[in-house]
């Protein structure tokens, strides 16, 4: 039975836990055919939590949308920390670093200059 919110009025809500949740933004990154900083920043967020990814609900993601439609993907975290990388060593970082920046506090602002091809890399290899 899914969860019934009474406020402000009844309704139904889909919870989806931290390794589901996971897989939507790898998903999100993996297909999204335009640059989102924030999804990069949310990356960053999973990894340093060490989240595991749903690869259920990720594979059947991508069977539905993206460049993987009706192939029948079946990922593993080789598989994922394969196409992230592909993706990492694609992107143009200085543009995602500007992307996000007006959403970063300015104490926090000095940390984008981390953003990087290695830094990614290096956060895509704590996937567990």
């Amino acid at each position: 039975m899914m969860p019934i919110l009474d406020y402000p009025f009844p309704s139904a809500i889909r919870i989806f836990d931290l390794p589901s949740l996971f897989a939507g933004k790898v998903h999100a990154l993996l297909c999204r055919n335009y640059l989102k900083g924030r999804d990069w920043y949310d990356f960053i967020w999973y990894t340093a939590r060490k989240a595991t990814i749903n690869h259920a609900l990720l594979s059947a993601a991508l069977d539905q949308t993206g460049p993987w439609k009706n192939q029948h993907i079946v990922t593993d975290n080789a598989w994922c920390k394969e196409r992230l990388g592909a993706a990492i060593e694609s992107l143009d970082w200085r543009q995602a670093r500007e992307d996000i920046r007006r959403f970063v506090k300015p104490v926090e602002q000095p940390s984008l200059e981390l953003w990087s091809r290695e830094y990614f890399l290096a956060q895509c290899q704590k996937l567990v």
